[in-house]
């Protein structure tokens, strides 16, 4: 059985599929296992393929890359969602995230960057593009902060998570037990009212609860 990550394309644009198919052929740990032109036809292919992640576009005709992650997610939670979309509005960015995907990228992504974001979200990781923190931050300017009563570890562990790191790698900086580590995400996602990590890390985000995550 092969050890690659299977990925699906969903994008309306025959280009950006073509382009996206060939950087994923170079990619000797990554296979891509189909594509698709809508929301609708992601849905259908996921039944059909199983794919660990989808490149989702976000704008297409027939169901939108928004509501066929809500589906897909609800359907195969082990399969993640990256956007990778030409835009970066606020409400769009915070309905993408809120649907369950494991990162947002902008289509002017660098190829590693990309590379990084199909591995990152088939660990469940999460991924966000510079711009799209840039949103979230600015957005918190425009709302009160909200009291989540996150406790002082609960707010350590959730700026390790806004870096990037894995649970056992916030294990080792903090010298706690992987246990620890995850009981500690679990209430934080409880109180944050996160489905995900990525979900967790913006709301920290946009709300200022954490800085900005490390280069």
């Amino acid at each position: 059985m092969s050890d690659k990550i299977r990925v699906l394309i969903a994008d309306d644009h025959d280009v950006v599929r073509e382009g996206l198919s060939r950087f994923l052929s170079i990619m000797d740990d990554i296979e891509q296992v189909g594509e698709a032109i809508n929301g609708a036809e992601a849905v259908r292919l996921c039944d059909a393929l199983y794919p660990d992640v989808i490149l989702m576009d976000v704008v297409m005709p027939v169901m939108d890359g928004i509501e066929a992650t809500r589906l897909i997610r609800q359907q195969h939670p082990n399969t993640q969602i990256v956007f990778l979309t030409s835009f970066g509005e606020e409400d769009q960015v915070q309905e993408g995230l809120s649907s369950g995907a494991a990162g947002y990228l902008l289509k002017n992504a660098r190829v590693q960057d990309l590379a990084a974001a199909i591995r990152a979200a088939s660990q469940g990781q999460a991924t966000l593009s510079p711009e799209i923190t840039r949103i979230l931050i600015q957005s918190k300017m425009r709302a009160p902060k909200p009291n989540y009563n996150l406790k002082d570890r609960e707010l350590e562990i959730l700026t390790l998570m806004a870096q990037g790191m894995t649970n056992t790698q916030i294990a080792h900086k903090l010298s706690v037990s992987l246990s620890t580590v995850k009981f500690n995400i679990s209430g934080i996602l409880t109180k944050l009212n996160a489905e995900s990590r990525t979900q967790a890390v913006a709301l920290a985000l946009q709300h200022g609860l954490v800085s900005q995550a490390d280069d």
